[in-house]
């Protein structure tokens, strides 16, 4: 059995550490935990990986946010993945930075990714795994905010969240979104 993960960021050292790019930390922190490295492929870096009895194909798009769909399209089609196969791990102003929720399909909630990714599937009923940010930020100045850097108490807390993040993905591979929301979503 194959799965897509898709980690949902932006290409470029000015985005690299920002809340946007929360997709692409915890699979660079899953691929360094399992001594396994990406490669520049079409629309994105690949890295490749089992789990059990389950490959796992790592996806960090390299079309930028709004296009994401794209990436993921690409990947699903040439590596025959169903739709429910595929979970992509985004940021979510929804939630506070320690909460994080996985979710067998739902709304884009205003998510440029997530929109450009329903678009592409043609459907939005593909899981996802939402990694609260929190909103703590003026009116007008949502972009500023997600494209800004984690606050220095948040730096501290990333890894252990990102270590959740990464369990609640294995769960939601080895055991099914249905049992993988009953264990995470409420850590």
């Amino acid at each position: 059995m194959k799965y897509l993960i898709v980690g949902l960021g932006n290409i470029g050292l000015e985005y690299r550490d920002t809340r946007h790019n929360i997709g692409f930390m915890i699979l660079d922190a899953f691929a360094e935990a399992s001594n396994i490295t990406f490669s520049t492929e079409r629309y994105g870096d690949i890295a490749r990986t089992r789990l059990k009895n389950k490959q796992l194909i790592l996806l960090k798009p390299s079309t930028y946010m709004n296009l994401s769909g794209v990436a993921v399209r690409y990947w699903a089609q040439k590596e025959n993945i169903p739709v429910d196969h595929i979970l992509v791990l985004v940021d979510d102003l929804a939630l506070p930075f320690e909460a994080i929720r996985l979710k067998p399909s739902g709304s884009d909630a205003g998510h440029n990714g997530l929109k450009n990714i329903a678009q592409m599937l043609g459907t939005a009923s593909y899981p996802r795994l939402r990694f609260g940010i929190g909103h703590d930020f003026q009116p007008g100045m949502q972009v500023d905010y997600v494209l800004g850097q984690f606050p220095r108490d948040q730096r501290a807390q990333l890894p252990e969240r990102i270590d959740v993040a990464i369990e609640a993905m294995k769960a939601f591979c080895l055991e099914g979104i249905g049992n993988a929301m009953c264990k995470f979503n409420n850590k």
